[in-house]
């Protein structure tokens, strides 16, 4: 599960990255304030929202088993733990 949260995360952390990367680039400066209005910020903020609102329908519809499938959960089988699978 914190795998798919830090994820998540840096899925929206994206637009900030490429944009600061972009003022390195232009020599703006990345820690002055000026070069982070608020719109931009509500730009950039708007653009991580759809991008993770996209990874979760993505995941959702690719993600996991099939439809059809069962799930077999993890038991002792002759002394051994067999892990879950999927059938």
């Amino acid at each position: 599960m914190i795998r798919t949260a830090l994820t998540e995360i840096a899925i929206f952390l994206i637009p900030f990255a490429v944009y600061a990367l972009v003022l390195i680039a232009t020599r703006s400066g990345v820690t002055v304030p000026a070069s982070w209005p608020v719109p931009m910020l509500a730009k950039l903020t708007l653009a991580a929202l759809l991008l993770v609102i996209a990874s979760f329908l993505l995941l959702a519809h690719y993600g996991g088993a099939p439809p059809d499938s069962t799930y077999v959960p993890a038991h002792i089988e002759n002394g051994r733990l067999v892990p879950g699978v999927e059938r």
